[in-house]
C-alpha cells in the first residue's frame, strides 16, 4: 500500500502546521518520520491517517483520495495508533485488543473463530498474552503501549501508522517493538512510524523522512541522507556520523 501527500496543508484551529507539503511513502517499506519537537511529525501522521482534516491538497491511498473512501474500508486497510490514546476504564486487555476486529464485523457478521485467532496472535506478537484478563487501566505505561499495539495488529491491515510507538517503553521493549514492526514489513505490510530517536530510526527504517518547521527537509534511505550536515540542519546538533558496528546503518554521535 502506497501513501502519497500532495500539496498538503493542515493545522489546528487558526494555526497552520504545514502548507503545500508533499511526501511519498513507499509500499511495503518501513518509513520513519523524524524531526525536532513541534516540527509537524505527528500532524503529518494524523493527516495521512484521516484523523485530521486537510485544509488543502490530498492524501492518496493507492491512488485514491483517502477522504473519498468509506470509513470502514479505510479502517480495514489502515491501522492507526495515535499518541497517548485514552484507556477505557475497566476494559480487559483481551477486550481492548478485540476492538481491533470491529472493521471486519457487521450486523450480520459478529464475533467469529477468525476474530479470536487474530486477537490471540496479536497479543502474542506484542507480548501481552499473559495480561489477557488484566484491566488495561491497571497496567504500567509500557504494558499499556504494547496492548494498544496489539489492538492495531489485530486489525490485520495492509498498513500500520504509529505515532511514537516506543513511548513509555524501556530500551529492551523498544527494541522488541521495532523488531516486531520490522517483521510486519517483512510480511508485506507498509509501516509508518514517528520516532524521536534518530539512531533507532536509521537502524530500522527503509525510508526516512526528516522534517523541520513544517517542511520535509530530506527523504530517502537512511544511508543516503543521514549526514552530519542534515543532523545540524534538522536538529541543530553538531555531531559525527559513523557506521553502526552491528548493522552498518548511520550512527549519530554528538560532538
Amino acid at each position: 500500500m502506497k501513501l502519497i501527500a500532495r500539496d498538503l496543508s493542515a493545522g489546528y484551529g487558526p494555526r497552520s502546521v504545514f502548507e503545500n507539503l508533499g511526501v511519498e511513502l513507499p509500499a511495503g517499506a518501513f518509513t520513519v518520520i523524524v524531526g525536532p519537537n513541534a516540527c509537524g511529525k505527528s500532524t503529518l501522521l494524523r493527516t495521512l491517517a484521516r484523523l485530521l482534516p486537510v485544509r488543502h491538497g490530498s492524501v492518496l491511498l493507492d491512488g485514491a483520495d483517502i477522504h473519498s473512501l468509506p470509513t470502514r474500508e479505510v479502517a480495514r486497510r489502515l491501522g492507526v495508533l495515535p499518541q497517548s490514546p485514552l484507556v477505557p476504564e475497566g476494559v480487559t486487555v483481551r477486550d481492548l485488543v478485540g476492538r481491533g476486529r470491529q472493521p471486519h464485523q457487521s450486523w450480520w457478521r459478529q464475533w467469529s473463530d477468525q476474530d479470536s485467532a487474530a486477537v490471540h496472535e496479536a497479543m502474542g506478537q506484542a507480548g501481552v498474552g499473559d495480561l489477557a484478563t488484566r484491566a488495561v487501566d491497571q497496567l504500567s505505561g509500557g504494558q499499556r503501549q504494547r496492548v494498544w499495539i496489539a489492538m492495531t495488529l489485530a486489525q490485520q491491515t495492509e498498513a500500520l501508522l504509529l505515532d511514537e510507538p516506543t513511548t513509555f517503553l524501556d530500551l529492551a521493549h523498544q527494541v522488541e517493538v521495532l523488531d516486531l514492526l520490522g517483521r510486519m514489513r517483512d510480511d508485506g505490510r507498509t509501516v509508518v512510524a514517528v520516532l524521536h530517536d534518530l539512531n533507532q530510526a536509521a537502524r530500522y527504517a527503509d525510508h526516512l523522512v526528516a522534517m523541520r518547521d513544517g517542511r520535509v527537509v530530506a527523504s530517502g534511505a537512511p544511508r543516503e541522507i543521514v549526514t552530519a550536515e542534515l543532523v545540524r540542519n534538522v536538529f541543530g546538533l553538531d555531531c559525527v556520523v559513523v557506521p553502526c558496528p552491528v548493522t552498518g546503518a548511520p550512527l549519530v554521535v554528538p560532538a
